[in-house]
């Protein structure tokens, strides 16, 4: 099954477009979806991603990417 990552361009906690890039270095296979996901008030203060319709958050962008992976171990 294809991995299917999730993530806003508009949330101010969340940086799109380096998070896409992270991404994409896990796995270049993924579908990305990006816009709002209705996480609003997490994504004022702390980066998150939706991993395969898991929340993921975390206090800065690097240990987002370890859950993340470690999310996909599962």
């Amino acid at each position: 099954m294809k991995n299917e990552f999730r993530i806003c361009n508009i949330c101010k906690a969340v940086n799109s477009k380096s998070l896409e890039k992270r991404l994409k270095e896990i796995d270049s296979e993924a579908t990305i979806n990006i816009g709002c996901q209705n996480v609003c008030g997490i994504g004022r203060s702390k980066p998150f991603v939706i991993v395969n319709h898991k929340l993921v958050v975390a206090k800065t962008e690097d240990e987002l990417i370890n859950k993340v992976k470690e999310q996909l171990r599962k």
